[in-house]
């Protein structure tokens, strides 16, 4: 049945195209843009709902640094704006952890999971592959209708009266698996629950589609070793979802069944207000386990996708092949590997065995080694190239300095003795926003900026380019790394208000820079969508189907393609992606046979 679903919408994207040449297929605004099951209008759809949701994420960040950073000062508006949950012009503590855990919440799934992953893996697959679209363009579409579905569920719950989940980003139990534990812990933890659920199932769908779609569909030529790197970290990251979401999924089911039907998988010998639970047997340990077991690999779902583009786009803007391709390969499959095996440094602070919590140890340590060598790929492809600074490299190569920087104190929260002291400090929140959160946007910065002209047939605006990238790298890091000291000097992550502390009022200046920095820096972002709304419709125009001088099959398509991508035969592929600065050429196309004289790859 799937075989005849395939062949008939290959038949229907032929015939789209067929019919394009000739100017006279209607399609209704609704079957084009709505319900589309065009790969590339979908990866739009991803796109575009990830950055509404960024701007809300990024709006609740705003919000709750105007408390750290002044924590005695009112602002009527909000109280205007939020009502009680920010009495007298001041956040109150439930909404202030609230605020946190939607913070965490959105921007880890929502814009940087499916806002990443699902706008490029939707874009580049099959233009890079040289498929006609996705093994089921019908699946495809409902991954994105559930992902939708999952963002409005998300949103109804910052809305309901006892306010939004404020269990932190993370669910732990038991304050999580008790509605008497307080008003965020009510209806919006089980909206929080059933959206995970279904952003879960949103996401399963697409990494079996990406999977199916690169071992299945690709063009006549196209290798599996001639893959570019962007396909080859998608399909890791696809691997890694389908068989990590499930675990999430299992553990939020299994929370919502103790906040519900009176279970005990999470809860054993609970005293709240004086009352004696009945639950006895479960352990909140369980939860933890089953939520960074995908946690981790989210990490690697998450950053995947940009390590990916990032190679793409340096190759491409230094006219150098990428340096080291197989072993480019060998270290995202170590990656790929190893994320499934360090779960429990989240852990070390739970009672985890010293022993096993060495065994973790060696192999938290262990990534670090196809971690390096990516660096070290990165760095010898920029190395005597001639590097054009577009804001895609630029983004790109400030991908590769977050992930350094940030990486690098990973090494210390990897080590167990030492994670005692910092954990849960704010040496973990600048450790992870530098290494996942603001590195892994930098990666999706990049591919917007490199991959518009193929999404819309226009260019982005490069001096607004040049300024958000150079206020958002500055502005990261004045951010985040400051809080590294906070964290040794023992602050906690997650306290609304430190002033009660005389060993912390030290950083109260600090926290107003912060928080200044933070503004600007989110003033910025709304520049960014500004340009990018702006320059779909008002840009300056692409008048060359290959406007960068690439290799890879997604240039040889007409400036905006049709449903099908490519008119007539697909091309065959002869070699490599990365033919850039060889025979005296500035670039070889993938679909160029290889000469009788030339050096095979």
């Amino acid at each position: 049945m799937s075989e005849a679903m395939n062949v008939h919408s290959g038949v229907a994207a032929a015939h789209a195209v067929h019919h394009d040449d000739h100017g006279h297929h209607e399609q209704s605004f609704i079957s084009k843009y709505v319900f589309s099951m065009d790969h590339k209008t979908i990866g739009k759809q991803f796109l575009i709902t990830g950055m509404v949701w960024a701007i809300i994420g990024g709006l609740f960040s705003v919000l709750f640094r105007l408390q750290l950073g002044y924590p005695d000062q009112s602002f009527p508006i909000l109280e205007t704006f939020f009502g009680h949950w920010a009495k007298g012009g001041q956040i109150q503590p439930e909404f202030y952890y609230g605020l946190v855990t939607m913070h965490g919440t959105v921007l880890v799934f929502f814009v940087l999971t499916a806002g990443l992953s699902g706008t490029f893996a939707n874009l580049l697959i099959p233009l890079q592959i040289g498929a006609r679209d996705m093994a089921s363009p019908f699946l495809n579409m409902l991954s994105y209708w559930f992902f939708f579905i999952a963002g409005i569920v998300m949103l109804a719950s910052i809305f309901v009266h006892t306010g939004p989940a404020s269990g932190g980003w993370t669910m732990y139990p038991p304050l999580s698996a008790l509605r008497q534990a307080g008003e965020g812990q009510k209806i919006g933890t089980d909206l929080w629950l059933i959206s995970m659920a279904l952003f879960i199932v949103s996401s399963l769908l697409g990494g079996l589609n990406y999977i199916s779609t690169i071992l299945n569909m690709r063009t006549k030529g196209m290798s599996m070793t001639r893959l570019p790197l962007p396909i080859w970290a998608m399909f890791f990251t696809a691997v890694l979802g389908v068989l990590s979401f499930p675990v999430l999924l299992s553990g939020a089911i299994l929370l919502l069944f103790d906040r519900n039907l009176g279970t005990s998988f999470y809860l054993s010998d609970i005293v709240i207000n004086g009352e004696i639970l009945p639950n006895e047997g479960g352990s909140a340990i369980l939860y933890q386990h089953l939520f960074w077991f995908l946690g981790h690999p989210e990490v690697y779902i998450i950053l995947l996708p940009a390590m990916g583009m990032v190679s793409e786009i340096l190759s491409v803007n230094s006219r150098k092949p990428i340096f080291g391709y197989m072993a480019m390969l060998g270290s995202l499959f170590a990656i790929a590997i190893l994320a499934f095996l360090v779960w429990a440094h989240h852990m070390f602070v739970t009672g985890l065995n010293p022993f096993l919590g060495s065994v973790f140890v060696l192999l938290t340590l262990l990534i670090a080694v196809p971690s390096a060598i990516k660096v070290f790929n990165w760095l010898t492809t920029l190395w005597r190239g001639n590097i054009r600074f577009t804001p895609a490299t630029l983004f790109a190569i400030g991908f590769v300095s977050l992930f350094i920087s940030g990486g690098l104190t990973g090494i210390f929260l990897g080590n167990s003795t030492i994670d005692i002291h910092l954990h849960d400090t704010m040496f973990v929140v600048a450790h992870f926003h530098i290494v996942m959160g603001v590195a892994s946007f930098f990666g999706m910065f990049a591919g917007v900026y490199h991959w518009f002209p193929k999404m819309f047939g226009r260019y982005l605006n490069n001096t607004l380019g040049y300024m958000h990238f150079w206020v958002t790298m500055i502005g990261a890091y004045l951010i985040f790394w400051p809080m590294h000291y906070q964290g040794l000097a023992g602050i906690p992550r997650r306290y609304l208000d430190k002033k009660g502390w005389v060993s912390f009022n030290q950083f109260g200046e600090l926290d107003k820079m912060i928080t200044v920095v933070s503004i600007i820096v989110f003033a910025v972002q709304l520049m960014f969508v500004f340009n990018f709304f702006y320059s779909i419709f008002k840009g300056r125009k692409v008048t060359t189907p290959n406007p960068w001088g690439a290799n890879t099959l997604e240039w040889t398509t007409k400036i905006n393609p049709g449903h099908g991508n490519w008119e007539g035969e697909i091309p065959e592929v002869h070699r490599w992606p990365y033919d850039y600065g060889k025979d005296g050429r500035d670039f070889i196309p993938q679909t160029e046979p290889v000469g009788a004289n030339e050096s095979k790859h």
